[in-house]
């Protein structure tokens, strides 16, 4: 899997979280409990971070990401 097939995915992942939870607030704003759009939206956002994680396990157990120490000095 390449760098930049990796970052996209990993970015899109994020920019639809960010949605989910922007959509969430609106719905929260606007429906003012009236309707399910929040908790379903929330949901999603949920379902998404989940699917993140999961992919970033997956990713550094078949080697395609490498996880390093942030900060650490050789």
């Amino acid at each position: 899997m390449s760098d930049s097939l990796k970052t996209l995915l990993i970015v899109g992942f994020l920019i639809l979280i960010l949605w989910n939870l922007g959509a969430g607030l609106y719905y929260l704003l606007v429906d003012k409990g009236t309707t399910n759009r929040t908790v379903n939206s929330l949901s999603k956002r949920i379902g998404l971070s989940i699917g993140l994680i999961l992919f970033v396990v997956l990713a550094i157990y078949m080697g395609w990401i490498t996880p390093h120490g942030v900060g650490r000095h050789p």
